[in-house]
């Protein structure tokens, strides 16, 4: 097993810079949008920390259906009832975190310029003041990993950074921030030879990615 990994387990990694925050619960979200939320804050669930219990028995409990992506959450569930806390532990830090660094680097930065702490990740920054968000004191990674990009959409949907945006707002977000290269992350984790848990997260992942760039260009 790799360094141990980072102390973000069932922690928040996102808050709002404002004073008046509040919780998802208090807006009435769409139905179709709560499940495009939920999405979202699985794939964060799985992609900021090794998934705890909680986290799993979530995964496990999820059902398919017979579309591409009912497909692929059938398959995540599956994989998902016969891995272990332990072994998913194992499997995160030997993609994710390593001895020095792990088989992969899930951050924009890396992905569209070569390097961490790279101009996406300003441009994100400056996007997060914009909308209020803030990273929690206790996580250490970039913002621009795709968990954390995860967690914001998830938050942007609910209203957790003070009200649930808008659709305009979120597709700026997706556009600028994680359809320039989400999906080459979840192809090149689902053709991993180190995954069984995360193979099909990446194929969950990629899916998702083309159904929102879809509908946000539908709704264009």
């Amino acid at each position: 097993m790799g360094r141990k990994s980072r102390g973000t387990r069932g922690k928040k990694i996102m808050t709002s810079q404002r004073s008046e925050t509040n919780l998802a619960s208090g807006f009435d979200v769409p139905e179709e949008d709560v499940l495009r939320a939920r999405l979202y804050a699985i794939l964060a669930h799985l992609l900021t920390a090794p998934p705890a219990a909680a986290t799993l028995e979530s995964v496990r409990a999820l059902e398919g259906d017979e579309t591409e992506m009912g497909r692929a959450l059938g398959t995540l569930a599956a994989v998902a009832a016969k891995t272990s806390v332990e072994a998913a532990e194992e499997e995160y830090n030997t993609l994710f975190i390593g001895m020095a660094h792990g088989e992969f680097t899930p951050n924009a930065s890396y992905y569209l310029a070569g390097f961490l702490m790279e101009k996406p990740l300003a441009k994100l920054r400056g996007d997060m003041a914009r909308l209020g968000i803030a990273a929690a004191e206790e996580f250490k990674e970039p913002e621009d990993h795709i968990g954390v990009l995860c967690e914001m959409m998830h938050g942007l949907i609910t209203g957790a950074f003070g009200a649930p945006a808008d659709v305009a707002t979120q597709k700026d977000f997706f556009d600028a921030h994680i359809r320039p290269w989400a999906t080459r992350f979840f192809e090149d984790l689902e053709a991993s030879k180190s995954t069984i848990l995360y193979m099909p997260v990446g194929t969950v992942g990629r899916v998702f990615m083309a159904i929102e760039a879809e509908a946000f260009a539908m709704g264009a």
